[in-house]
């Protein structure tokens, strides 16, 4: 079936945010790691790995609308240094990919693609969990300070 060539370009625009969300969760896993974080480490390589299902959904589709999805490109990852600033990067990551998403629907639906509508409102709803676990942690950082927060981290 072939799709609407701008939506079909969004979609490949949003690949690269998934392909970029990736790699960047997956860096900030192997430094929790690195780092003895055990769960911080399942944390964000479980959240890499919903990414990777949001990029293969993608590709899905573009294929399914007779595109080609582009997956040599990536956007600027927001690589922290310590705890507080890989929250905050991926905060900002994730906000992003929610103005994406509902760009994207807007454009979805007023090309009449309900099918494409309804695959991005999916993706949606799990990035506006990524910002709520997100914020979450924040939370827990701000109310029990750095130190005691990553202590609940060393044990899986």
């Amino acid at each position: 079936m072939k799709g609407d060539a701008k939506l079909i370009d969004t979609l490949n625009s949003l690949l690269a945010d998934e392909l970029t969300a990736i790699s960047q969760y997956m860096v900030h896993a192997e430094m929790c790691e690195n780092w003895g974080y055990d769960k911080l480490h399942g944390h964000f390589r479980k959240r890499s790995i919903d990414e990777m299902k949001h990029a293969e959904k993608l590709i899905a589709r573009i294929l399914f609308l007779e595109g080609r999805p582009i997956v040599s490109e990536l956007r600027k990852m927001l690589i922290g240094a310590d705890v507080p600033k890989m929250f905050a990067g991926d905060h900002t990551l994730e906000l992003g990919a929610v103005k994406a998403y509902n760009a994207a629907i807007a454009q979805a639906v007023a090309v009449k693609d309900n099918a494409t509508r309804e695959l991005l409102e999916s993706v949606l709803k799990d990035e506006d969990g990524h910002i709520d676990g997100i914020e979450e942690r924040q939370d827990q950082i701000s109310q029990m300070g750095i130190g005691i927060f990553l202590g609940e981290q060393t044990e899986e």
